[in-house]
C-alpha cells in the first residue's frame, strides 16, 4: 500500500510519461532500480537516450519541484546511469539527463516543465 508521498510521485510520474510521449519521446522503461539508486525514467528522444528524473508537488512551499534535484541527487542518478549504461554495453550511446517538474495544485491547471539536459553526469 502506497502513503500519500509515495502515491503524488507515481501519479506524477503516471502524467510526466505520458507528456514524455505526446512529446515524441520513446519510453523505454521505469523504475529502473540498480544497487546505485533508482531512475524514474528511461526514455528515446530521436537518437539521445534520456535520462528522467520526475519531481512533484502540491504547493511552492519547498520551492519548485525540480529544486528537489539536489547535487547528492544528481550523482546518485549519474551511478545509476552508468551501471545502465555498462550493463547494456551502451557507453557509446549519446544521453542525457533531464528533469520533469510538475506542480499540482486544488482548483489549478498542473503546471508540467520538461528541463532538458538538466545537468551533466556527475564524477565522484
Amino acid at each position: 500500500m502506497l502513503n500519500s508521498r509515495q502515491n503524488l510521485g507515481k501519479n506524477g510520474e503516471d502524467i510526466a510519461a505520458e507528456f514524455l510521449s505526446k512529446k515524441g519521446y520513446t519510453l523505454l522503461t521505469r523504475n529502473y532500480r540498480c544497487r546505485y539508486g533508482e531512475i524514474d525514467i528511461i526514455a528515446k528522444y530521436r537518437d539521445i537516450l534520456v535520462f528522467v528524473e520526475v519531481k512533484t508537488r502540491t504547493g511552492e512551499m519547498y520551492g519548485s519541484p525540480a529544486s528537489a534535484v539536489t547535487n547528492r541527487k544528481q550523482r546518485q542518478i549519474s551511478k545509476t546511469a552508468q551501471y545502465y549504461l555498462a550493463e547494456r554495453n551502451l557507453f557509446d550511446a549519446p544521453a542525457r539527463f533531464d528533469v520533469v517538474s510538475i506542480a499540482m495544485s486544488l482548483g489549478q491547471r498542473t503546471q508540467i516543465e520538461i528541463i532538458a539536459d538538466a545537468f551533466d553526469l556527475c564524477q565522484e
